[in-house]
């Protein structure tokens, strides 16, 4: 036994707790409370498995995560997988193996993590999933998130904003245009939970302006399967919009809008469009919609490019997970603010979600530089110092 815990087996205790509560979640009642950890936070080690260091976004969050638990005094192993799942299922062997106290995981694959996950409750060691909610496994103690499904309601509104469907602050537009608006959709990686979320958040606020012909889906590209994005890839994101373009639009139409979940698959749809013609003469650019809020794309925005971004403050998102993790430590169940959305396949986890904010041209100032998230020399740049 490392130094972890005079606990019998903290996921058993939470197990316990959630059928006792009938799914009513963490601190519901009915599960036994964990035994303090009595070592000091310096002896105490905490995993943190990000996904890639391809995105900035990801730099980010375990960037914060590391700075806010050294802050708190925790020794940190932190590691980035680079989109490789093997990689990642070795890097949560090795945290295992070398004695850590506490697992934050952000998942490249939500289903492919089952084995690290039984070695980790063996141990007694609570995984906390990161963002990406870790699927099949009765072996996530708890998740910290953000609004994923009010997340795709906020993309797809700042489209119809964009069209003119519908006012800055999401109410009907009396005066919207009649349309018809050529519109494509575009997913995520579809072994991540998230992109489900997402798109059905989108899908369903764009659901009546399709129905009723205001807005077109020309390729009839409708389902996830069809419109996701493998790795969230921008190469692969521009491929499809390429093909898109000579195939569905070859007609001399034009796409007016463009469902994109994040910012690098905006970027890649950017790229494609600006290679047949868009941004230029007859041709403007589609109302484009993002997520991550990522510098290059603040830029984009602010340049009238890119329409607008989902806004995530990973800042905030990498409190939670400390405080979760603390609360593990001490011997606590961390706090939940949803103990219903997020099944896993297994069980429903506990899990605390976070707001997010629409940026758009006009907001930047307000959302990303007054709050310290970017500088205004970044957002005019384009890319952080």
């Amino acid at each position: 036994m490392n130094k972890r815990f005079a606990l019998v087996a903290v996921g058993a205790a939470l197990a316990l707790g959630l059928s006792a509560c009938g799914g009513e979640g963490a601190g519901g009642g009915g599960a036994a409370t964990p035994s303090a950890n009595s070592a000091a936070p310096e002896d105490l080690t905490i995993g943190v498995a990000m996904p890639t260091q391809t995105s900035e976004r990801w730099i980010a969050d375990g960037d914060n995560v590391k700075s806010q638990l050294e802050e708190a005094g925790y020794q940190v192993d932190l590691q980035f997988a680079n989109d490789d799942i093997p990689t990642q299922q070795q890097q949560l062997d090795q945290m295992i193996s070398g004695g850590a106290d506490v697992l934050i995981v952000a998942a490249i694959d939500g289903t492919a993590l089952g084995t690290q996950l039984e070695s980790a409750a063996s141990q007694n060691i609570p995984v906390i999933s990161y963002d990406r909610l870790i699927r099949d496994s009765e072996n996530v103690n708890f998740y910290v998130s953000f609004d994923n499904y009010k997340v795709g309601v906020q993309q797809a509104t700042s489209v119809l904003v964009g069209l003119g469907l519908l006012n800055a602050d999401g109410s009907e537009n009396p005066s919207a245009p009649a349309g018809p608006f050529n519109i494509e959709l575009f997913a995520g990686s579809l072994d991540d939970n998230n992109a489900g979320f997402f798109f059905n958040g989108a899908v369903d606020t764009l659901k009546p302006f399709i129905d009723n012909g205001t807005l077109v889906v020309k390729s009839g590209q409708t389902e996830i399967a069809q419109v996701a994005t493998l790795r969230w890839s921008q190469e692969e994101a521009q491929r499809r919009m390429e093909n898109l373009l000579t195939g569905t639009y070859n007609d001399g139409s034009t796409v007016n809008a463009v469902l994109s979940p994040y910012d690098g698959i905006s970027r890649g749809i950017i790229t494609a469009l600006q290679n047949n013609g868009y941004g230029s003469g007859s041709k403007p650019y589609p109302i484009i919609s993002g997520q991550d809020a990522e510098i290059a794309s603040v830029k984009l925005i602010n340049d009238g490019v890119q329409y607008a971004t989902i806004f995530k403050d990973t800042r905030l998102l990498a409190e939670q997970a400390v405080t979760a993790a603390q609360s593990f430590l001490q011997g606590q169940e961390p706090e939940a603010n949803d103990t219903e959305t997020y099944d896993n396949g297994v069980k429903v986890v506990p899990s605390y979600l976070l707001d997010s904010t629409i940026v758009y041209k006009d907001n930047i100032t307000a959302a990303l530089v007054d709050s310290g998230y970017y500088t205004q020399a970044e957002v005019d740049a384009g890319q952080t110092s």
